[in-house]
């Protein structure tokens, strides 16, 4: 049972702020539909990222790079009517703020009244910043993300740990005070070295989500697909850590089902009307 069961209060990007103050860490999980963000929620869940990474775990796509504005929304949407308690950020998918800060907005608009979510996420620091701030002048929450940035894969075409030198690593530090300043009330911290993400962690006053980033900083995130076993395809870093082996599961459920509907087991008497 869940620890924060009886704790029914909706999740806000202040209580986030408050746990950090008092050292309770966050939990943060992706959701793409209402099934699951149900099943999430109602297990305690502090923050669902509808991530972009529905491109990959829903649509078969190598890169998060295909999805469109009105496939996050849609995603967004079927998330949000499965949740009472927890804060539902929406990834802003490749396009729809680099470059055009006005389009920013508009995009950051569009996400907030069609799909009734708390928040949104931008991959970038100082690039995307007048996006950034154009945005929050709207009263629109955003989440920074920093490190491994899925959205530029083809600019540095590996996954591999970012921020290992010391210049990329100055500078993702910059990036994240300029980004609190700016006024995002958190950062997702992605497979960066864990001493850098704790100096991060410690350099800002706004709560840090590691995915992959150690466990110096204020709460983690994983992919909901990766952390339940359902992914066959290998897929195992270092951070990912499988509570579940539902592939497993899933397959020899359907099995047991194809069994029965070919030997004429299912139905039975008791299933008919």
């Amino acid at each position: 049972m869940s620890v924060h069961l009886e704790d029914t209060r909706k999740v806000t990007t202040h209580r986030l702020f408050e746990m950090k103050q008092r050292g309770e860490k966050i939990s943060m999980l992706t959701a793409y539909d209402y099934t699951m963000a149900s099943i999430l929620d109602q297990a305690g869940i502090d923050v669902l990222l509808v991530g972009d990474s529905a491109s990959n775990v829903m649509a078969g796509n190598i890169t998060t790079l295909p999805m469109t504005l009105d496939q996050m929304i849609y995603h967004g949407s079927s998330v949000v009517k499965g949740v009472q308690r927890a804060l539902v950020v929406v990834d802003m998918p490749f396009g729809s703020y680099q470059g055009n800060s006005k389009e920013a907005l508009a995009s950051a608009i569009r996400i907030m009244k069609e799909t009734g979510a708390d928040c949104l996420k931008l991959e970038g620091g100082e690039e995307v910043l007048e996006s950034v701030c154009r945005i929050l002048t709207a009263g629109i929450p955003v989440m920074g993300h920093l490190g491994l940035t899925p959205q530029s894969i083809n600019k540095f075409g590996t996954y591999t740990v970012r921020a290992r030198e010391e210049q990329e690593a100055s500078k993702l530090v910059a990036d994240a005070l300029l980004l609190e300043k700016a006024g995002c009330f958190g950062i997702v911290l992605e497979k960066i070295p864990a001493s850098l993400a704790k100096k991060v962690a410690e350099s800002v006053k706004i709560p840090i989500i590691g995915i992959g980033a150690g466990f110096a900083v204020d709460g983690q995130v994983l992919v909901v697909h990766d952390m339940m076993g359902m992914n066959s395809k290998g897929f195992s870093p270092r951070f990912l850590r499988k509570y579940a082996d539902l592939h497993t599961v899933m397959t020899d459920a359907v099995k047991n089902y194809i069994k029965d509907v070919k030997s004429g087991d299912f139905p039975n008497e008791s299933e008919q009307y």
